[in-house]
């Protein structure tokens, strides 16, 4: 899976341990710091990450954090929720995946399990 160029440079300016989703909203890099506990995505006014655009559900999914892991589930939307070219229903995160909501590539950023060198576990230097 190739990556935007524009991600490589974003997780470099990101603080370790915590959790992001980045992705580019009309040639604007958004990046939002994942809480614990869930996390709203859609087009409601209600959603913390909101998508003013029709290819997106008012309730579009859902991402859950706590103790060490990331998930999301998809919350029962038109279009459905895609994880690295695959539709889910439900599919805990690894650094580096990629969701489709809609029209909207979202890539999903871990810091928090940095390995010596700095690169993310399991990720090496290949993203970007």
């Amino acid at each position: 899976m190739e990556h935007p160029t524009w991600l490589s440079d974003t997780r470099s300016d990101l603080d370790a341990g915590a959790d992001y989703l980045a992705f580019n909203d009309d040639g604007e890099i958004r990046v939002v710091v994942l809480e614990e506990g869930w996390t709203r995505l859609g087009r409601s006014l209600a959603a913390h990450v909101r998508f003013d655009d029709p290819t997106v559900s008012r309730r579009h999914a859902l991402l859950h954090r706590d103790e060490g892991s990331v998930r999301i589930l998809d919350d029962r939307s038109l279009n459905g929720v895609f994880l690295n070219g695959e539709r889910v229903d439900w599919h805990e995160l690894d650094d580096g995946d990629e969701i489709v909501i809609g029209r909207f590539h979202l890539y999903f950023i871990s810091l928090t399990g940095e390995s010596l060198d700095g690169a993310p576990e399991g990720v090496g230097s290949a993203v970007g």
